[in-house]
C-alpha cells in the first residue's frame, strides 16, 4: 500500500455531517507512523458532471453500504493544508444527512475500506474529547461551521 498524498489540483468533495446526541461521525486520520492525528467527517470527490448531493450519497453508498439523505442546508469551506510535508487544496460541500437504516447509530464505530485498500475507522466525536485528546477536526474551518470553535 502506497503512502497517501494529497493531490497537486484543487479537490471538490462533499462530506455528511451524521449527527447522533450531539456527537459526530468523523472517521480518524492516522499519520504515516499510525497514530490519530485527526478526524474527518466522511465524503469524498465529487465527479465531473455530478452534483454535490448525487456525490455525497454514492459516496456513502461505496464506503459503507449506506443509503442517507441531506437533511441541512450546505455549508462551502475552502482548506488548504499541509499532510506530511505535502501541500493540499479542496473545496468542501458540507451538509447534515440522515441514514435510512438507523442500525448506524447504534455502532459505536464503524470500519470500512477505502478504494486503496486501508481500512478506515469511523467514530461518534465530541468537540470536549477531541480537545481533550489534542485531535484535529478536518476540513479546518469546520468546526466554526458547525458551532464547535
Amino acid at each position: 500500500m502506497t503512502s497517501w498524498r494529497p493531490s497537486k489540483t484543487i479537490r471538490v468533495i462533499a462530506i455528511g455531517l451524521a449527527w447522533k446526541e450531539g456527537r459526530l461521525l468523523a472517521s480518524e486520520v492516522t499519520s504515516h507512523a499510525g497514530s490519530v492525528i485527526g478526524v474527518r467527517p466522511i465524503g469524498g470527490a465529487i465527479e465531473f458532471g455530478e452534483t454535490r448531493e448525487r456525490a455525497l450519497v454514492r459516496e456513502f453508498m461505496e464506503e459503507l453500504g449506506a443509503e442517507v439523505t441531506v437533511t441541512g442546508p450546505w455549508h462551502a469551506i475552502e482548506n488548504i493544508f499541509d499532510y506530511e510535508g505535502s501541500q493540499g487544496h479542496e473545496i468542501v460541500f458540507a451538509a447534515d444527512i440522515a441514514f435510512a437504516d438507523t442500525s448506524f447509530y447504534e455502532r459505536e464505530d464503524i470500519v470500512y475500506r477505502i478504494e486503496n485498500g486501508a481500512n478506515i475507522r469511523a467514530v461518534w466525536v465530541d468537540p470536549g474529547e477531541l480537545k481533550r485528546r489534542g485531535i484535529a477536526l478536518y476540513p479546518t474551518g469546520l468546526a466554526r461551521v458547525i458551532g464547535w470553535k
